[in-house]
């Protein structure tokens, strides 16, 4: 098996820079760090990660956690995370929390066992936060999209400006001339979708219209399912809704769904607008209106704020003060408004 000096003198470079290379520290020049990359491949170099680990007590691993990888949202995130991960050599673990603290807490501790690296959680909810405690015990951790109103300034967080985003949505409608706009909820304890309400409300009020908490749909226990029926409820209310917010694309296609079913003219009748962005909102009929979240990048600044902590760690002994990144949106018209 080819040694670092094998391939530091088959690349030309030092076997110092070869070591960098393999263990993604310190700066490479990235077309020098192709080519001794290249070299690993075609010789099957295979460093003893396990030998590295004890004695670094790093594995050169973070460990990203999400609610569901069923959530449309996060294959989206999850390519962000993992390209940033690859380019400074580090592997991602990928954990499903499937909405269940204990399997959070579980999972947390079995890779705090195995000297994980980082922890990037995409799964709070409510005011539980495993980030915070992280933190506390001296972990890097960031929080993208999920995270409370205690961890902002608290823990690095990634995310857009949720309040902003459904603002600017819901003023768009308002400008289109609709007046009775109807929110498609989230679940309240998110914050999440606390700020897209609130952007809702704000967006209302300055344009002088009245709010009315029976256009307001709130998601009930089989969840985004729920919105098929609380759209018919709506639309047979006696001044029943001209448009529809959904504070996420799936519950905007549920009300598509709903909407189609009830014989309604989309948009001529009832303007319909999304929020995420995701794949398949282009492709459903009419295509969706939605904010786009810069799902991918959202990834990309979690993963790069998580490996700056893990770098300045190593080197100062403890970590960097939390830094809060908040992404831009677009508003992306389609078929399903006016």
């Amino acid at each position: 098996m080819a040694s670092i000096k094998d391939i530091a003198e088959a690349v030309g470079v030092s076997p110092s820079t070869v070591s960098r290379v393999i263990n993604g520290k310190s700066y490479v020049n990235e077309a020098t760090r192709q080519k001794v990359q290249d070299m690993l491949a075609r010789t099957g170099y295979q460093s003893n990660a396990l030998a590295k680990s004890l004695k670094l007590r790093r594995s050169n691993t973070i460990c990203l956690m999400l609610p569901s990888i069923d959530n449309l949202i996060f294959p989206a995130i999850t390519r962000g995370v993992e390209a940033v991960a690859r380019k400074h050599g580090f592997m991602v673990v990928l954990c499903n929390t499937d909405e269940d603290c204990e399997a959070e807490n579980v999972y947390i501790e079995k890779m705090k066992a195995r000297w994980i690296d980082g922890f990037l959680l995409c799964c709070n909810a409510g005011h539980h936060s495993s980030g915070r405690k992280l933190r506390e015990e001296g972990f890097p951790v960031v929080i993208a999209n999920r995270f409370t109103e205690e961890d902002v300034r608290v823990v690095d967080t990634v995310a857009v400006d949720n309040f902003r985003a459904a603002y600017t949505a819901t003023r768009y409608l308002l400008r289109s001339g609709r007046r009775r706009i109807a929110l498609a909820y989230g679940r309240e304890e998110l914050f999440l979708y606390r700020e897209r309400y609130r952007g809702y409300c704000q967006a209302l009020q300055d344009a002088g219209v009245p709010y009315d908490d029976r256009l307001v749909l709130r998601e009930v226990n089989n969840g985004t399912d729920s919105f098929y029926q609380l759209t018919r409820n709506a639309m047979a209310l006696p001044d029943p809704p001209d448009a529809f917010f959904a504070t996420s694309d799936p519950k905007a296609f549920v009300i598509l769904h709903a909407l189609h079913e009830l014989g309604v003219r989309i948009p001529e009748q009832v303007s319909v607008m999304g929020f995420d962005n995701v794949g398949l909102s282009s492709m459903v009929e009419p295509p969706l209106s939605t904010i786009s979240q810069p799902l991918r990048e959202i990834g990309v600044a979690a993963a790069k704020s998580l490996i700056r902590q893990i770098e300045y760690k190593d080197k100062n002994g403890e970590l960097p003060p939390p830094v809060q990144t908040v992404l831009d949106v677009d508003l992306i018209i389609r078929g399903s408004t006016d």
